[in-house]
């Protein structure tokens, strides 16, 4: 249960050991994709804990449904994590959420369907999409975007520093022909690249760019981080699992956040100890250990952070 098509769960028992500390709570798997998380999650779950699953991919909603659909304290919607706040609202369960748990990043399972448009190693329809029911996919985006668009997603959210030299080749390729392979995508921005880097493909930043941007990845992540602290209990924790340096870095931007508290305006009578600190991280950054890296070569970039709300914001 909760791994399907090869799909291995990157720091699954790291995961859920900092995230259930209760096992009557009520818990939040954000970024359900195979179930890998919640499966583990449930397992330390007494009958009065529940588990509410979240995920934008309708494959993922039916493996919600054939997996865990007879388990009373388990709960799927499909939707975005950055909803966070609606989703606990309706539930009645603000203020009283136990963990939220994320693991950020495209999936296994969406890399290796070639139909998804995801991989540049496969050849398949230039989609992107985890929910294929909305937006538009990376085809329609390349044929409508500017050049000048096409190079800022590149640079802001892929960090690809030739992004004006790949934006510039699609550019040009599509005035011959559309975009509309993930092969074609990954052979011109390979061309536009003058620096391939070792063990690295060079279409990999300029996939990832386009991915994040078409999902709205990190406006996501910033409209949960902005209501977590409301929905979680206090002694509630906040997990999350990056692949991204840009995710990674608004996390731990976060939780330092919340650590230090408001600035109190120079010559303010506050005592250091009245400074109110709603969050605090637990530990260090956690990787993926030697031998997980060995069996799962995804986990070599995961980064998990840890963090419990210590009072109310």
């Amino acid at each position: 249960m909760g791994e399907h098509t090869g799909h291995k769960t990157v720091l699954l028992s790291e995961a859920v050991e900092a995230l259930v500390t209760d096992p009557e709570g009520f818990y939040i798997d954000g970024t359900f994709g195979r179930g890998g998380h919640s499966a583990a999650i449930l397992a330390r779950l007494a009958p009065g804990g529940r588990l509410l699953a979240i995920d934008k991919d309708p494959q993922a909603e039916e493996v919600a449904r054939c997996d865990f659909g007879g388990d009373r304290r388990f709960e799927f919607v499909r939707g975005s994590f950055g909803e966070l706040a609606s989703h606990v609202a309706r539930r009645g369960m603000v203020g009283r959420v136990s963990g939220v748990l994320l693991d950020l990043g495209v999936s296994s399972p969406q890399l290796d369907q070639a139909e998804r448009g995801f991989s540049f190693m496969q050849d398949g329809p230039l989609d992107m999409r985890m929910d294929p029911d909305s937006g538009i996919s990376a085809a329609q985006w390349l044929a409508e975007a500017d050049e000048k668009e096409i190079a800022n997603v590149l640079w802001q959210y892929g960090e690809e520093k030739f992004s004006r030299r790949m934006a510039r080749a699609i550019v040009r390729a599509r005035e011959q022909h559309p975009i509309t392979r993930t092969g074609q995508l990954a052979a011109i921005v390979a061309e536009a690249n003058p620096a391939w880097e070792k063990g690295k493909n060079p279409a990999t930043r300029a996939f990832q760019a386009i991915r994040i941007h078409l999902n709205r990845e990190l406006a996501d992540l910033e409209l949960l981080l902005a209501d977590v602290l409301q929905v979680l209990t206090v002694g509630g924790r906040l997990v999350v699992i990056s692949f991204h340096s840009l995710e990674d870095r608004m996390v731990k931007r976060f939780i330092r956040l919340q650590e230090q508290g408001p600035k109190i305006p120079r010559g303010m009578p506050v005592r250091e100890a009245d400074i109110p600190r709603p969050m605090r991280g637990l530990g260090r950054a956690v990787k993926a250990s030697a031998a997980e890296c060995e069996v799962n070569v995804r986990a070599r970039s995961a980064v998990m952070r840890v963090a419990e709300k210590v009072s109310a914001p």
